[in-house]
């Protein structure tokens, strides 16, 4: 039996990979009497559809592209998006709430909002416009038992989503309203305090069918923390079909996230400039679409969507320690002032495209979208005013069959943003050759541009603490002459899809260039007052390779390796280990006798801060999880019982050097009619 090389892992779990892998062969092998034939693995090539916004197969589209379909979510036991985007090469993630929510970032970590990468929702862009662009709260907009897959594009994709879609983009699609028909329930309890639950209905008929989702997850957070959270969403679909050409889309759903925030200090004490405290975040959406078909070769499509969001946090911060040394005290013990930090922030967004076919050879897609983005936060701007984005985009991608063999992908977004009386006007291009050299071989070579325009905070936060016309302390100042961060992308790819063999591999070799690094600097240039600022940077250079392996030895055995390999080019000393030279994830996936579902994830990676300027040395990653899962019945529901035991390994370093994630244990039940 052919062994697959696994480098960089433990020894414990090459031993535990490969002893599995001997002990199921023999009945694995006795499944597929007379060995395996070509039908056995052979499927049709998957279409994505949101990397040019065309639909498309898997070897066209103009980038590389990783699917997570809804089978794999569940059998990997991740409880949130932002987990379960671990197995993703060049993704880093992490499981803390002090960030308001768990996020996840595409070659490096280089803030603690991850605001350089794009989340998508059936299309809305989830974004946070009041937290700098974080897409935490986005990757916890929907219950995972709603999501039908998960395409994620490795690398920019400006040309077709603008600004904030310089590095990955990850597009969420829930399944269909017809696919969701009856009741579900699930829960799951165990260590660390994890109690989910969830309940979804779905009634209706083939063109007007419905779905409502309610569910939470709880748990005690991370080791050394006061990271407490709760998660609790409802979501609501209709997808309704008014004529035979018309497809009618409506979207409604509300978010809260409660969570511990802050840090104690010697002896177990509370920190007395950051006590433990609860912070609330809570956001709702809204979203139309509408679709119609003009025929054979075009159709139309027109989208609306709303979103809203509010945060706050607060704490009461002891004036004594704002005492001088050797001098009378301003301040007695009992003198508090109440810091908070709240606002909200909304957005609304109407676009529009047009598909068509032009003969065989062609397709083309173009479209505009109208975008507003409002935030308003008296603690962070000092004003109680309303600091409003306006983002006017016109986008287009061709699509031509130059040979049979070969195909382009040319396309453009041309953007213009308006902030506080500024404009600016920018282009991000990208153009990607796809060459079928033989019958399930493909190679792609292209370059893109890309932009990212600073955030509001970024641009003008002034946080000062102000007690009786006097300003106490000040902590951020924005100057505000801060241009866009450019990323210039290149990229070669292979990707191999060779069903007969039950072999897929996808290899991404790229050079991304990112100037005008935005960064957060510290000005002493107050007595005993620390200011910070955001200033553009020397750019650098993120050099290195990727790939992802998907094998299938044999029936009922699936094995997902992929590595990559960074190297970050700069004289930066913050930014130098946001992002591991090596990273390596292995999944096995074993259906067993008797309908038991096994799966081991393994991932593990150089040394990596947890991001850039975060206090602590650089330190390697590895985690190991398992799960267990096998059918079950109850009544008229049929459903999996599953044990998760995620970390098996030590306790794993996160957010902060004081913060774990440890071994945690829990039991799931998932039953539906």
């Amino acid at each position: 039996m052919p062994m697959l090389s696994v480098p960089h892992c433990g020894a414990t779990t090459r031993l535990v990979l490969t002893s599995l892998a001997l002990g199921i062969a023999p009945w694995a092998a006795a499944q597929a009497p007379g060995g395996l034939s070509e039908q056995d693995f052979l499927t049709d090539m998957p279409m994505v559809l949101s990397v040019s916004r065309l639909p498309q197969r898997l070897d066209e589209t103009p980038g590389a592209v990783t699917l997570l379909d809804r089978d794999m979510i569940r059998r990997s036991g991740a409880r949130d998006l932002a987990d379960l985007l671990r197995l993703v090469p060049g993704f880093q993630s992490n499981a803390s709430f002090e960030g308001v929510a768990p996020v996840a970032g595409y070659h490096g970590g280089f803030d603690a909002f991850s605001n350089r990468m794009q989340v998508l929702i059936d299309g809305r862009s989830a974004y946070s416009p009041y937290f700098i662009g974080t897409v935490g709260p986005g990757l916890q907009t929907v219950a995972l038992q709603d999501i039908e897959r998960i395409e994620v594009l490795r690398g920019s994709n400006s040309a077709a989503y603008g600004a904030r879609a310089v590095l990955g983009v990850v597009n969420i699609v829930t399944r269909h309203t017809l696919d969701t028909l009856g009741t579900q329930v699930s829960t799951a309890i165990g260590q660390n305090g994890v109690l989910d639950a969830q309940a979804r209905i779905g009634w209706g008929r083939e063109g007007a069918s419905f779905r409502l989702t309610a569910d939470r997850s709880a748990d005690d957070g991370l080791a050394g923390a006061f990271g407490h959270s709760r998660v609790e969403r409802v979501n609501f679909r209709s997808d309704f079909n008014p004529t035979p050409v018309d497809e009618v889309q409506v979207r409604v759903g509300g978010l809260s996230v409660l969570s511990g925030r802050g840090l104690m200090g010697i002896d177990d004490l509370p920190a007395p400039n950051n006590p433990p405290r609860e912070s609330t975040f809570g956001t709702g959406y809204a979203q139309v679409d509408w679709r119609r078909n003009l025929g054979d070769d075009q159709d139309v499509a027109m989208t609306l969507s709303h979103t809203q969001e509010v945060y706050q946090d607060s704490f009461q911060y002891p004036l004594q320690l704002l005492n001088p040394k050797n001098r009378p005290p301003l301040f007695g013990p009992n003198d508090f002032y109440v810091v908070g930090v709240g606002g909200k922030a909304s957005n609304q967004t109407a676009s529009w495209q047009h598909t068509l076919r032009q003969g065989p050879n062609l397709r083309v897609v173009w479209g505009g979208e109208l975008r507003r983005e409002q935030v308003s936060s008296e603690p962070l701007y000092n004003t109680t005013a309303d600091f409003q984005t306006d983002f006017k985009r016109l986008f287009a991608n061709a699509e031509w069959r130059m040979q049979p063999q070969l195909v382009l992908n040319a396309g453009a977004m041309v953007e213009r943003i308006s902030a506080s009386g500024d404009s600016s006007s920018h282009v991000a291009p990208r153009v990607m050759l796809n060459w079928h050299m033989a019958p399930g071989h493909t190679v792609r070579a292209g370059v893109s541009r890309a932009q990212r325009p600073p955030s509001t905070f970024e641009n003008h936060a002034d946080v000062r603490y102000t007690l009786n016309g006097r300003v106490l302390a000040q902590s951020v100042l924005a100057s505000g002459n801060l241009r866009p961060e450019t990323v210039w992308a290149k990229e070669l790819g292979y990707l191999l899809d060779a069903p007969q063999r039950g072999l897929g591999l996808d290899v991404r070799v790229f050079h991304e260039r990112l100037d005008g690094y935005i960064i957060q600097l510290n000005e002493n240039s107050v007595p005993r007052r620390v200011i910070k600022d955001y200033a553009n940077t020397d750019g650098f250079d993120i050099r290195g390779l990727e790939y992802q392996l998907k094998w299938q030895p044999w029936r009922g055995t699936e094995l997902n390796f992929n590595q990559t390999y960074i190297d970050l080019v700069t004289a930066n000393p913050s930014v130098k280990y946001v992002a591991p030279k090596l990273a390596t994830t292995v999944a096995l996936f074993q259906r067993l006798p008797n309908g038991i579902d096994l799966a081991l994830l393994h991932q593990q990676s150089t040394d990596v801060r947890l991001f850039a300027g975060s206090a602590g040395t650089a330190n390697p990653r590895r985690r190991t999880d398992m799960r267990v899962a096998k059918p079950v019945q109850v009544g008229g529901h049929r459903g999996d019982l599953a044990l998760v035991v995620q970390n098996l390994g030590s306790p794993q370093q996160v957010h902060r050097p004081s913060f774990w994630f440890e071994r945690r244990a829990f039991v799931t039940l998932t039953l539906s009619n």
